[in-house]
């Protein structure tokens, strides 16, 4: 019956929870019930195994992307002051370099 059903959706949702996603990576019961927002339920999927694999230890397959650790970066001045002016991984113009010196 849908109410077994939705009793599995709840406890998915609620192992997510207990897993370590953030809300706003987790659909709505609903949407899973009613087909409806495919995409929520999609990246749902990809985050668990992303979170897995990232943080939990599976080695086993997997689809999605990795979580990135932390990753400092100790820069010196000349190269903090060459990257003012990437803007969206491209060069300003000279100009604009020229009145930011």
């Amino acid at each position: 019956s849908s109410g077994i059903n939705a009793e599995y959706g709840e406890q998915f949702i609620k192992g997510c929870k207990t897993f370590g996603l953030k809300d706003g990576d987790i659909f709505q019961t609903a949407d899973l019930y009613e087909c409806q927002n495919m995409s929520q339920i999609i990246s749902t999927i990809y985050a668990v195994s992303s979170f897995a694999t990232s943080k939990n230890g599976y080695t086993g397959p997997c689809i999605g992307t990795t979580i990135a650790e932390k990753n400092d970066r100790d820069f010196d001045e000349a190269t903090l002051n060459a990257g003012k002016f990437v803007v969206g991984g491209r060069w300003d113009s000279p100009r604009e370099r020229a009145r930011a010196e």
